[in-house]
């Protein structure tokens, strides 16, 4: 995979993307990675990539002469022009599935917003328009960094273990299990019997079990997109219960 990233901070990029796991997989060939400057892109002396707005109001915004010039230069690089992801704002918010289906692809052209974003004639160059949330950063160079992180992983080889990804949380809908190594016994908290006992039928149903729990104690919003048969349903509804109770105790004193 390849993923290209206009930024106006591109060293913003050298230490995240050299690092972890992503740093593995460029080291191993599975993605590579670029980070453009959109100063390149533009003819004057003060290399101006941003602009007051038409109409008034506080801040500036990006011109669109240097993002088409950037984009169209980037875009050549390659013979697969790639899909383009502006982040902005009111972008689509990311998800694991958004995050599946970007891997599958064999470029992504990242570009980042800065100032008060983009001039709106630039969006019509975007592919998708992405968010990581509903906060403001400064520019769209951290949600580019989670994303790119969040696909690598995804690519196939990167993980070594492609189970990995495929046990991790949300890949099924739902958060992960409860994770334990050595010892066995911390200071009195002890592992699960079950995770000792080498049947992994029982394991397998543990920690699904758990997983279904821990969903509905802290992600309840989640379980409407999960497949779960009538019995999950039910312990589900239960853990929710439970996790209500104490509220409930506490506003009837």
């Amino acid at each position: 995979m390849i993923v290209d990233v206009i930024t106006l901070f591109p060293d913003m990029f050298e230490g995240p993307m050299s690092t972890s796991i992503v740093g593995l997989a460029r080291e191993r060939g599975l993605l590579e990675f670029r980070a453009h400057d959109l100063r390149d892109w533009t003819h004057d002396r003060h290399r101006t990539t941003d602009d007051a707005p038409y109409g008034g109001g506080p801040g500036m915004v990006m011109k669109p002469e240097p993002l088409f010039e950037a984009i169209e230069a980037v875009q050549s690089l390659e013979d697969e022009p790639g899909f383009v992801v502006f982040f902005t704002p009111s972008g689509r918010p990311f998800t694991q599935e958004l995050a599946e289906g970007l891997s599958a692809r064999e470029r992504l052209v990242f570009v980042c917003g800065r100032y008060e974003g983009f001039d709106e004639r630039s969006l019509e160059l975007a592919d998708l328009e992405l968010s990581i949330g509903d906060y403001v950063l400064t520019g769209g160079e951290l949600p580019a960094m989670v994303v790119t992180d969040a696909v690598a992983r995804l690519v196939p080889g990167v993980l070594g273990d492609d189970e990995s990804a495929a046990d991790e949380s949300f890949s099924a809908g739902l958060l992960e299990y409860p994770q334990y190594t050595r010892p066995a016994d911390f200071g009195g908290r002890e592992v699960p019997d079950v995770l000792r006992s080498g049947d992994h039928g029982k394991i397998a149903q543990w920690r699904r079990e758990q997983s279904i729990r821990k969903t509905a104690r802290v992600r309840p919003d989640l379980l409407a997109r999960a497949s779960l048969t009538e019995r999950e349903r039910e312990i589900a509804a239960d853990e929710i219960k439970r996790a209500d109770e104490p509220e409930e105790r506490q506003a009837s004193q």
